[in-house]
Parts: structure tokens; sequence; C-alpha cells
């Protein structure tokens, strides 16, 4: 379906080539002025200059021509207003037809103008045998969103968790291992045997290994380098050390899995820094023999800066004067693993603002070597999630909190709210409020635009009103209770059709409805969920200011009745649809 602006400004476009204006000025927009008119057609104000013409004349010449045309079924009311703004309100049998497609649309009227694209996406970006922690949620989150919007649009999407499971911290965890365990079979230079299959560590103990070794390096010079060897066997193939490389893996991405499905997020490939290895002897070559590398003070860099920039862009270093590979080598092996396996037109990463630089300059290099001529590499950076004070979330101790913690934390904040109401069992509160609870916290990340800071406030964001996740749930659940009594009366509304709006908190209801393809649209290529939040919370609040005005269960005409339940029946799959490419979904019982 044609969005309802489009339609508009299509008519108006008539009119003004018919007048013998260019139809370039016939754009309609939403009315800054609502106590006015719905809409407004401008055009005339910027047509006057082009035309040497007074803006009202040529205004009132359009309204003309579209009244005398016969094309005034779209409008109830199409008007001139000097100095030459044209007024506009839909008719409220046009838009009820456009809310009636929109109800029998698969897809809810979206409609795609441009052509899909394939789409890797990298986000979470979890090193291995390290919990996750609040540092994790906003790539998890505003990652998912944006998979799950490109696929509502139509294109076909790879999601990479792309590990930290390469370098030096799998040699600190070996060395710490051997301190810790040094009867392990893995230890033993002479063992011949097969490796058990079994790790030798949970991932309780995984999670304290890491941390002892890290603060151990810090100390101790002999253990730093006894990682430093580590690594380089690992790398190299060494069997034993391989084999616990598989144990930290497998244990890891299993722990990882099951917090992030608490989140619901998920991924189509777990490939980490390890998978890009592979590549880098071959491109360091292919740098050198292009004369695009070069040495600087020992290492091997690239120049990426152009006359264009209006800041120091460092040149990206590609091997460190030791020999050793660095972030920017892997992410760029990973582009080449990407274009052989995927094949992509775009990689799109999603990191946090301070990456910026790194990005910019990986990007560069990669387009300079011809790594990727035809994919577009886009960085979506976001901002800090803030404590109350201002400064990053930390722990009342100070510490980083993991995101298990977190979650629990707003899980125990929503099931406190819905016990204080007394409107749900215990064992059912307690289900409840892990659904409402990631909305929470889903909603009140995304709702803030990516790239900004912003302020992670419990009471806030588990609240049952304003501008939450809690809300919107609410609303959708109000709407299933409506439905589940119409039909507990043995009603149904086959047949039914939304009819003109009989006041004018139907109408509004419907013309929030009519922005749906649009919002989706500029969500997609702004890459911008919040404008879904913002979406919803503005057609929850229309939706409830048709429900206190609307006698809808009373209802004696049936007809009526039916277009009441048809209106709502569209609005629950426009803001089920909406919160879940957000990440999140609605119980059935608040």
């Amino acid at each position: 379906m044609k969005k309802l602006l489009d339609l508009m400004s299509e008519e108006f476009a008539k009119a003004f080539a018919s007048c013998g204006y260019d139809g370039k000025y016939a754009k309609v927009s939403i009315s800054n002025r609502p106590d006015l008119c719905e809409y407004q057609c401008n055009g005339a104000m910027a047509a006057a200059k082009e035309y040497k013409k007074a803006p009202f004349m040529i205004a009132d010449e359009i309204v003309s021509y579209i009244k005398e045309s016969g094309n005034t079924e779209m409008f109830s009311m199409i008007e001139m207003v000097k100095p030459g703004f044209i007024n506009l309100v839909l008719s409220p049998a046009f838009l009820a037809g456009y809310a009636e497609q929109m109800a029998a649309d698969a897809k809810l009227g979206y409609e795609r103008s441009d052509a899909t694209k394939r789409i890797v996406i990298d986000y979470g970006g979890p090193n291995v045998a390290k919990p996750l922690h609040v540092g994790h949620l906003r790539s998890a989150v505003i990652g998912e969103s944006l998979k799950r919007i490109f696929r509502f649009a139509g294109d076909t999407v790879t999601a990479d968790v792309h590990l930290g499971d390469w370098g030096l911290q799998m040699g600190l965890i070996i060395e710490q291992l051997r301190c810790e365990k040094p009867d392990l079979v893995y230890f033993d230079e002479n063992y011949q045997g097969e490796y058990p299959s079994e790790a030798p560590f949970t991932i309780s103990e995984l999670e304290k290994i890491y941390p002892a070794a890290s603060e151990k390096s810090k100390k101790d010079e002999a253990f730093k380098d006894q990682a430093h060897t580590a690594t380089l066997k690992l790398q190299e193939g060494y069997p034993a050390y391989r084999a616990l490389w598989h144990h930290i893996l497998n244990v890891s991405v299993a722990d990882l899995k099951k917090n992030y499905e608490n989140l619901n997020v998920s991924f189509d490939v777990w490939k980490g820094e390890s998978d890009a290895d592979p590549y880098i002897p071959d491109m360091i070559n292919g740098f050198l023999e292009k004369g695009l590398a070069h040495e600087s003070q020992g290492a091997l860099v690239i120049d990426v800066a152009t006359e264009e920039d209006t800041k120091e862009i460092p040149p990206c270093i590609v091997r460190k004067s030791d020999g050793a590979a660095l972030y920017a080598t892997s992410d760029l092996a990973t582009i080449i693993q990407r274009e052989q396996d995927y094949h992509p037109d775009q990689i799109l990463y999603v990191a946090d603002n301070r990456q910026s630089m790194h990005f910019t300059q990986v990007f560069r290099a990669a387009k300079k070597a011809g790594l990727c001529d035809q994919t577009e590499l886009t960085f979506q950076g976001f901002g800090t999630m803030n404590g109350k004070d201002g400064r990053p979330f930390k722990t009342r101790e100070g510490g980083v909190m993991r995101l298990e913690n977190l979650i629990a934390s707003i899980n125990d904040a929503v099931y406190a709210k819905i016990m204080d109401n007394r409107t749900l069992p215990e064992d059912e509160a307690r289900q409840v409020a892990s659904i409402v609870g990631l909305s929470a916290l889903k909603y009140g990340d995304l709702s803030n635009q990516a790239s900004k800071d912003y302020v992670f406030d419990i009471d806030r964001f588990s609240s049952f009103e304003g501008n939450t996740g809690p809300y919107i749930l609410y609303t959708i659940v109000r709407i299933k209770s409506i439905l589940n009594k119409y039909h507990g009366l043995g009603k149904d509304e086959s047949g039914a059709v939304i009819g003109a709006a009989h006041s004018k908190s139907e109408k509004d209801l419907m013309l929030e409805l009519s922005k749906f393809n649009a919002v989706m649209e500029s969500a997609f290529e702004e890459t911008a969920p919040h404008k879904i939040c913002s979406y919803i919370y503005d057609l929850a609040n229309a939706f409830n200011s048709f429900y206190h005005g609307t006698k809808i269960m009373s209802e004696e005409n049936e007809t009526v009745q039916k277009s009441y339940i048809r209106l709502l029946e569209l609005t629950k799959s426009v803001l089920e649809t909406c919160i879940d490419v957000l990440g999140f979904s609605a119980p059935e019982r608040m």
C-alpha cells in the first residue's frame, strides 16, 4: 500500500500540473496546527517565487481545481487560507477504507520502495570466558532490533555475534589453569592419548580464572611472558591447547546463549576472531604486494587519511612491531571471510561510539585494498547507558553489573508493582514480570536515539504509566481483554469492515494507525528504532482515548460494534508487530 501522505500528494501533483505548476510543490504534510486541520499543502508559498504570483492565488487555483474536478472523496474539508496555505481534513469514509486495507494486508500496508539487500549485522561482541555485563546491553538490544527491522523490510539478514575468542586472553586463561590445575593432561607434554570431551572447569570457575590471570599478568612479568608463549602455541595449532580452547569456547558459548536468550536476542552465526585468523597471512602479503602497507616504527600500517579530512585520521595498524595481529587486522580479515561466505550488499557494525575512529580506519583500509568493492560498510554507534548520577551505570559498590543481575533487578521491580495491584497469583505474576520486565529494559533503551547517552532509571522504566514498555504492553493486554470478552459472548466479527469514525477519538486512532508504513520505512532507512517507540506511544495514547470515550461492549448496533472490534484487531496487530521488531512481546494478562 502507498503511504497516506503519498496518496494525498499524488492528488495535489495532478492539480498543480493541471494548473500549470511544477508537481514538486505538491507535497502534503501533517499539519503543525492540528486545531485548524489534519494536513497541509504549503507548496503555493514556495511556487510563488518561481511563478511570480501571489501564493494565495496559486493555492486558490489548486483548491478550485480539486473541488471542480470531483476529486473530493479524499477530503471532507479543503480550503485556502491566506497568505497561501491549503488546509485539509481527511474524509472519515476514505480514512476508514485505508484502515480496512491495512487490516486485510499481511504486512499491515507496509510496502518496500527499493530492492531488498543481503546484510550482515555484527553486534554483541562478547569475550569468551567473561560474563555479559551492562556494557553489552545496548549492542545486543539495538542490534537485535535493527536485525528485525531489516527482516520486516524484506532483507536477508545474517546476524553474527563476533566473539572475542583469540589472542592473549586465551593464553592467560591457559597459564592460570596450569597454575590452578597443573595435573591436567593438557599440561603433560608426553601425553599421547585423546583429550577429554568434558571441560575440566565450569562456567563459574572459568569466570574467576580470567580476572585472576589478568590481574596476575600486571604484576608478574614472567607469567605474562608464559601467557604470550601459550597464545602463540595455541595459534600455531598445539593440540593440547587447541583442546583446552575448544572447552573454553563450548562452556562460554553455552552460557552466553542462555543469557542472550533471556534478552530475547539470537544470532545466526557464532563466529569469532579465530575464524578470521586463517585469512590474515594472505591478506598481509596482499597489502605488501600492492604497496598499500609500509613500516612505521616497526609496525605495518596503511595510510587512510585523505585531503578532505577535517581532523587527523591516524594510519590503520595491521601488524604490531612484534608481529602480532590487532583488532583492525582481525576485522579486515573478517570482511574477507564475510565476502566469501555471504556476498553481502552491506555489513553493519553496532558498537560503542568510542569505536568510531577504529571503524573509520578499518573501512577506509578495506576499500583502499579492494577487499569489498561493492559492499557498503556501515557503523551504527551508540551512546553510554548512565546511572542517575550521569556517569556510566555501576553497581552500588561501584563495580560493573552483570547483565543477568540487571535483568533480575528490573523484573523484581515489575513484580512488586504487579503484586501491589494484586491482579495475578504469585506464580503467574513472576512469569508476567519477566515478560514485562524485558519490555521495560528494551523500551527504556530503544526509545532513546541510539547515538545519544541515556539515564537508566529502573523506577521510571518499570512504571505502568507514561512513555514506557509496560504502558505499551498494558494497552495491548487491555485490547486482548476486550476481544476475549467479545468472543466469549459467542460473537465474531466475520464480515466486519472498519466503518467511518463516529467520534473524534475514533478518527484520531485511525489517523495514528495510518502512519504505520511511513514510520516503519523511516525506522528502516535511518536505522532508528526510537521512531517506532515514539509511534507506538502515540498509538497507545490514541487507543486509550478512544477506549475511554467509547462504549464498545455495550454498543447496540451490531454493525458498529463489529467495526469497533475490527479496529481493535488492527490496533493490536500494529502494536504487536512493532514490539516484535523492538524485540519483546506482550503477556495475555497483567
